[in-house]
C-alpha cells in the first residue's frame, strides 16, 4: 500500500499573458520508507510537484494522499498544522536564522509542538549528534561552513521525527566535497530512521543516492527507475 498517492494531478497557474501548467494529469505512488529522487529539465514540474507533496501549494485538480490524510482537500490552516507534524524540509539555501545558534535553529520546529524545554533539548541533541555537529551546537551560521550549515538544516528537518522528509536541491550550493558528504549523510539517515525521502535534484550523483529515480518532462512522468532497496532503517 502506498504511503504517498498522487492521482490525476494537474497544476495550472493563471497569469495575465497565458496559463502555465507545469503538471498534467500526473499519477505517482511512493511507498512508506522509500528514498525517491525527482529529476528533469528546468520547467519539467519537479519543484511544483515537491511543493504539492509538502502541502505548500495545492493542485488545480486531482488528489494527493499522504498516509491517511488527503492533503489536497485541506484548508491552508489545516495544511500548516499537518506540515508541522508530518514534514521536514531541506532547502538548497539552508534557510537558517542568522541570529540563532545551530542548536536554536534545529529547535525551531519543536517550538510549534507541545513539548517541554527538556524534551526539546533532548531531541535537538539527538539530531545534532545524528549529523555530526554536537561540537558546533552553539555556533552561529556565519561561523559554519556551507556543508555544516546544510547539516544543521538536515538536523532541523529530522528533529521532530516527521513521516516525510523533502529536499529541494540540497547540494546545489555546495562544492563537490561538501555535496558528497551531505549525500552520504542523507543516505545514512534514511537507513537509520526509515522515513520517506523525496529529493529534487539536477545532479546525477545526488540521484544515485536514492533507491528510485522518477524523471519528469513537460509535466508528466517520463521514466521511473527502481534500484536496490537500502538496508532496513531504525525507528526515530
Amino acid at each position: 500500500m502506498s504511503f504517498l498517492s498522487i492521482r490525476r494531478v494537474t497544476k495550472t497557474y493563471v497569469t495575465r499573458s497565458e496559463d502555465v501548467t507545469p503538471l498534467r494529469d500526473l499519477d505517482l505512488e511512493i511507498g512508506r520508507g522509500e528514498f525517491v529522487a525527482l529529476m528533469g529539465p528546468s520547467g519539467s514540474g519537479k519543484t511544483t510537484l515537491l511543493n504539492l507533496i509538502a502541502g505548500i501549494d495545492q493542485p488545480t485538480s486531482g488528489t494527493i494522499h499522504v498516509g491517511d490524510d488527503e492533503i489536497s482537500s485541506m484548508s491552508a490552516r489545516a495544511l500548516a498544522r499537518w506540515r508541522t507534524r508530518h514534514v521536514g524540509f531541506v532547502f538548497q539555501s539552508y534557510n537558517l536564522v542568522p541570529v540563532l545558534s545551530a542548536a536554536e535553529n534545529v529547535e525551531v520546529p519543536l517550538l510549534l509542538l507541545p513539548l517541554s524545554r527538556a524534551e526539546r533539548r533532548a531531541k535537538v541533541a539527538t539530531a545534532l549528534e545524528a549529523v555530526g555537529l554536537t561540537d558546533r551546537a552553539h555556533h552561529l551560521p556565519r561561523a559554519l561552513s556551507g556543508g555544516q550549515q546544510q547539516r544543521v538544516a538536515v538536523a532541523r528537518a529530522l528533529v521532530a521525527g516527521p513521516d516525510l522528509v523533502l529536499a529541494d536541491e540540497p547540494t546545489g550550493n555546495l562544492d563537490e566535497t561538501a555535496a558528497d558528504a551531505i549525500l552520504a549523510l542523507l543516505s545514512t539517515l534514511h537507513r537509520r530512521f526509515g522515513q520517506t525521502f523525496v529529493m529534487v535534484t539536477h545532479d546525477p550523483r545526488a540521484a544515485a543516492t536514492a533507491e528510485r529515480v522518477v524523471r519528469l518532462d513537460k509535466g508528466r512522468i517520463h521514466a521511473d527507475e527502481r534500484r536496490a532497496a537500502p538496508a532496513p532503517g531504525g525507528t526515530p
